[in-house]
This record gives structure tokens, sequence and C-alpha cells, in this order.
């Protein structure tokens, strides 16, 4: 592509040493779990095609290890070290090409960083210095036993080199291995590989002279991340590493992050990218092209980057959400790119693969789509009325069930129509949008607007919708959602209130705010924690029959949510219910003692049950139910059923040829 001044930065292509990219995009390493006793399957293979078809550049494959003592128990990550995982690798490799993309592949020995309990192994590290997110001790290396790991690094380059990879790419960052011997507060050693930065630099060194004597002309790439732990490594200690290793045994990229295990991955409570405007001087330190990582989701940051350092920019989760994204970037259809939300619900669970919230199209093995079953109702036949061609199709309720079914049946030549209680489309994800670090959720409430616009299809706004008002469609879709149970309260109570009521505008509360949770501990407890304090509470009590907070919630947010209360006035009291309520306050029982005492609050919020709302039942028309109309669940399953009752209502109907 020609370049001018109205061609983006990254529609330029880039030069590696022999490898070509198209463009400066780059899908950074990610897993699927599409593995089966460390062998990457055909799955895996087709996701990394389809990844690749895309449009963009390069794709970094994850997740595959370099040692037994790196490899978990359950064997869903590549067993890069093993020749006989090479033909599945090949697979990989052989797909990403075929796509148009330069196929590197990033092997990682994780170190001290392992669940002990999900290894057959003992983990090993530079020095016995405790991980903050392991219980157990590592052990470490010995002087004789680090040429071990350097050799299994230089095996498993070669045997990606086999399989057909045009490079790898060393994992050094996010606290595993090659970052702790890097670090300058976990590597305590007083040997060759650590004292001071040229000593703790060595073996990174002997990796890659060991790879360049093995594999000649191979491009190595080196991923590093600027860590959260106290004392972790920075820009500035990268600054001093980086060009020791590159006088030594210079490597051909680097690929820059953010993050420790269990931090890197960011939530929607981070809205921009951490790293952008911080890495020129490390570019310029180093002297080769720099990937740029860390929550990039919009051309205009891409941009941003390219302009202020970076060569490349990595994403993994935005392509998870829309492998296309490359192409709708170059093309100037940015809108149309189905937006990672940075939930963590999915992608980052494995059970069984790597899954999508908002990507129905992301299916485990054996399915084309995301399994669901829209409930269709026993309320008349099931093929068109014939008043009508066959096309009029009526969704009721604009939430995510609704609005992603009504585009389906836009997609597949219906005419649909929409009809929403409400002034706002979004359902439940409308009120998370609005509420302190769930912001993320708008990313796909302007991508469900602008395709509604698209496709010109009417939403009927405050509209409560009788079953006579559905007369005359071909047939009908409810995805009216749930309601949310209120607090229970006695005559003269403190003011109390759902939280769905609440969240939707939370009061300034000066006093103390009482959150009483389901037990259960899901994301309506925790955005009402965080609005209160947001609004002014100068305390506020969570109160819990369960045994811990945030217990639900995807682990990384956890620890996400830990760092933005820290220091906050916020009680947690576990195994307590609410009991009763008083004039100025609670009652609450200790769930495994029995015993009761008063509580002062100035408001109570309280999760309550979440229940279908009633159905405004056709007759005579096929109807199908979706989403929390059929059963509250999570958002994912709203999206898949709304993409499936699409799906059934095409089967069901035939649609007449157009003109």
């Amino acid at each position: 592509m020609p370049a001018d001044s109205t061609t983006p930065a990254f529609a330029r292509p880039l030069d590696i040493g022999p490898l070509h990219l198209r463009n400066r995009l780059v899908a950074t390493a990610h897993g699927t779990a599409a593995v089966a006793d460390g062998i990457p399957t055909a799955e895996d293979a087709r996701y990394w095609g389809r990844l690749a078809a895309g449009g963009v550049g390069m794709a970094i494959t994850g997740g595959m290890s370099v040692a037994k003592e790196s490899t978990y128990r359950n064997r869903f990550l590549t067993e890069a070290w093993r020749p006989e995982a090479i033909g599945g690798m090949a697979g990989r490799a052989g797909a990403i090409r075929a796509g148009g993309a330069v196929a590197v592949a990033q092997i990682c020995h994780l170190g001290r960083e392992t669940l002990g309990a999900n290894l057959f192994h003992s983990f090993v590290g530079p020095s016995d210095v405790l991980s903050p997110r392991e219980q157990t001790s590592t052990r470490v290396l010995r002087t004789d036993e680090v040429p071990g790991i350097v050799e299994a690094f230089v095996a498993s380059a070669r045997n990606c080199a086999a399989a057909g990879f045009d490079g790898v790419e060393l994992h050094g960052a996010h606290g595993y291995l090659l970052a702790q011997f890097l670090s300058r507060t976990v590597n305590t050693r007083t040997d060759r590989y650590g004292g001071s930065a040229a000593g703790r630099v060595t073996l990174v060194v002997e990796i890659i002279e060991g790879i360049r004597r093995a594999v000649p002309g191979l491009p190595v790439g080196l991923r590093v991340s600027v860590e959260n732990d106290a004392g972790g490594s920075g820009l500035e200690d990268f600054g001093e590493l980086l060009p020791l290793i590159q006088q030594r045994a210079p490597f051909d990229y680097l690929n820059l992050t953010y993050g420790m295990r269990g931090y890197y991955v960011r939530d929607m409570a981070t809205e921009q990218p951490l790293l952008l405007g911080h890495s020129a001087a490390l570019r310029d330190a180093v002297g080769v092209p720099l990937l740029l990582c860390s929550m990039f989701r919009d051309p205009a940051q891409v941009e941003q980057a390219l302009a202020t350092g970076a060569d490349m920019v990595g994403m993994a989760r935005p392509y998870i959400a829309d492998p296309d994204l490359p192409t709708k970037f170059l093309a100037g259809r940015s809108d149309e790119v189905r937006p990672c939300v940075s939930c963590n619900e999915d992608c980052r669970s494995f059970d069984p693969t790597a899954l999508c919230t908002v990507n129905p199209d992301l299916a485990p093995a054996g399915s084309d789509v995301r399994p669901a079953s829209p409930l269709l109702l026993p309320l008349g036949p099931t093929r068109s009325n014939g008043t009508h061609p066959g096309r009029r199709i009526a969704v009721v309720g604009a939430g995510p069930a609704g609005v992603e079914c009504a585009l389906s049946l836009a997609d597949r030549g219906f005419v649909p129509e929409l009809f929403e209680a409400g002034d706002r489309i979004g359902g439940a994800i409308a009120v998370a949008a609005g509420t302190v670090s769930r912001h993320g959720w708008q990313r796909l409430l302007r991508f469900y607007d602008a395709g509604l616009r698209r496709s010109d299809i009417p939403v009927r706004y405050r509209t409560t919708v009788a079953p006579a008002d559905l007369e005359g469609f071909d047939a009908v879709v409810l995805a009216c959602g749930a309601a949310e149970d209120g607090p229970v309260t006695q005559p003269g109570a403190i003011p109390a209130s759902s939280s769905t009521d609440y969240l939707a505008d939370p009061p300034m509360v000066a006093g103390t705010v009482l959150i009483q949770d389901d037990g259960f501990g899901w994301w309506p407890t925790v955005s009402a924690v965080e609005a209160a304090l947001d609004r002014g509470a100068s305390s506020v009590v969570l109160l819990t029959p369960g045994g811990s907070f945030a217990g639900s919630i995807p682990p990384e947010s956890r620890l996400q949510l830990m760092e933005r209360l820290r220091g906050r006035p916020l009680d947690i009291r576990p195994l307590t219910a609410v009991v009763g309520t008083t004039g100025d306050g609670v009652v609450v029982r200790h769930t495994l003692t029995g015993a009761e005492q008063p509580l002062a609050g100035d408001l109570l919020v309280a999760i309550g049950r979440r229940r279908p709302r009633d159905l405004p039942t056709p007759a005579g028309i096929p109807t199908w139910v979706i989403g929390d109309a059929v059963a509250p669940r999570r958002v994912s399953n709203a999206i898949a059923e709304g993409r499936a009752a699409a799906a059934t209502v095409a089967r069901a109907i035939a649609v007449p040829a157009l003109v």
C-alpha cells in the first residue's frame, strides 16, 4: 500500500531482518487450550488460521513451554521441548502463514510463577525468594543446572523452526523465569548468573547465543514487562539491562508490555494503554523495532503509539473478539469491529477452551458457534402464518440478546423491529456501563448502536408490548430480560434500594452505606461498593453470608479490584446475613454462631434475586425466548442465544428471494 498523508501509520509494512510484516498490527501471544497432551490440535490451527486471515501483520503464538517442570498437569500448554509436538506446531504455523501473517512462536519457562497444585514437578527459580502469588518455596537452580535451562530454550526453538515458524520470542515478562533472572529483587545469586546487571542478563544472553548456533538466521524477539510488584523491574531497569543483552547477543525486536502474573491481563477498569507514550527512550536504547502492548483498543491509540516510539502495536483479546479487526481498521471501518470489553470472563477461563463473551463465533471443538438453545414457546405453528412474506420479525427487548438477534436477523434478510421498554439499548449492561470501573461495556453498546443504524433497524423505545401489539409479525423473539427483587424492609426502616436501582443513579451519601451481598460476590456487589465510595460515603460495610468478597468475579479482576480498594473506608464482613431492618440500620446474624447484633447505617443497597420478566405471549405466532428472559445468566449466554435465535428463525421460516 503506497504511503501518503491519509494512510494510517499502522498500514505501513515493516521488515524485521528477514521477516516482512504487511502492516504494524500484531497479535500477541495468547493460548487457546485447544491442545491435547501438549500437542496443538486441528482446532487450534483453525483458530490461528482464522486470526491470520483477518489481516494481522504478525501472529505470536503463546503457551509454549520449554521444559517438563514448566508444564501444567492438564497439559493444555504446547510442549515445545518435545519433538512429538512438532507436527501439531506445524499445523499452527502453517495456518498462520497461509493467512498471510508472519508466524512467531513464543517460548517460555514459568519458573516460580506456577501453581504448584497443577504441576507434577517442583518448580525452579534463580533464588529462594517467595513469589507473592505462591505459597510454595522455589527450588533454587544450581549453577550447573542453568545450562540445562539454556538447552531447553534452544531445543524448543529448534523444534519451532522445524515446525515452520518464522521466528521465536523469548518470554521474559510477567515475572516468569527469564524475568526472575533479570530482576534485581528476585535474583540474589552470587554466581555468574546474578549480582550485577551484567550477571543477571547472562541467562538470556546464553539462550540467544545458543539459538543462533542451533538455528542460524532464525529471528529472535524478546518480551519484557514493566512490573507492578514492589521493587519490580521498570523502564529504567530495562534501559540498563537490554543494551547489555544487545551488546553480547543481539535480539531482533523488543516486545514491551505491563504487569506481573495476575495483573497483566487488565480488565475494563483500565481504560487507556498503560505504556502509551513511554517507549521512545527504550527503543532508542536497544536500537531494534519495538512492539508495544497492553490495553490498545482503537485506531487512535495505535496511531499515537506509533507516533511516540513504537514500531508495532500488539493486542490479544481484541483479536479474540474480532479476528477481522485489522481489515476493518485498514478500511476505516473501526465502528464495525466487535469490541473486546476486557471483561476477562471467557477468554481467561479455558473452559473447555478459550471463548469470548462478545464473540459467539468462537466455539469449543466440535461446534461451529458457541452452543445456545433459544426456548420455543408452545404457542402455535413454527412457520409463517401466511399474512406477510415471512420476513417481519418482532424482537421484544433491546438488551444484548435482543440486539444481537435483531442484527443477525437483518444479516439473514429478515426485517426485524425492536421494542424496548426503556429509553436506551443495553438492558442490564447499560446499567453496568455507567458504573465505576465498568465502562468497558460502553464499547459493546456503541458497536450495537452503530450496527442498528447501519442495518436501519427501528427501535421502538419506551414501549411496553402487549400480545396484541405483536399481531401481524411472522415470528416473535422475546428478550425481555430479568428484574431484580427489591430489599425486604420493615416500616420506618432506613432507605433501601435494589442494586439495579441504586447503580442506575447512585445518590450522594455522606454517611455509612450498607451493601447486602447475595453470598455469591458477582459484579453488582462490586459495582455497588465502588459506587458508594465514589459518591462520598464515609464508610461502606459489605455484608455477605458467603465466605469472601467478590469471590465469583474473574481472578485477575479480583486482584485489580483489591488494588483499587486498598486504603479505602471499606469494612468487609463475611459469614454475615441481614435478617432485619431498623430505623437507623439493620440487624445482622453470623451464619455460623447465630449471634445477632444491630448495625448502624444510612442507606441499604441489597443485591437481590433476578427473575425473568412476564412475557407478552402472542397467540398463533412462532415465538422464541432468549437471554435472561429464559433464566438470568451471563452476557455471553444472552449474545449466543441472540445469534442462535436468528438462525433458528431462519430455519423455521423460509424467506423468499429478495429482488
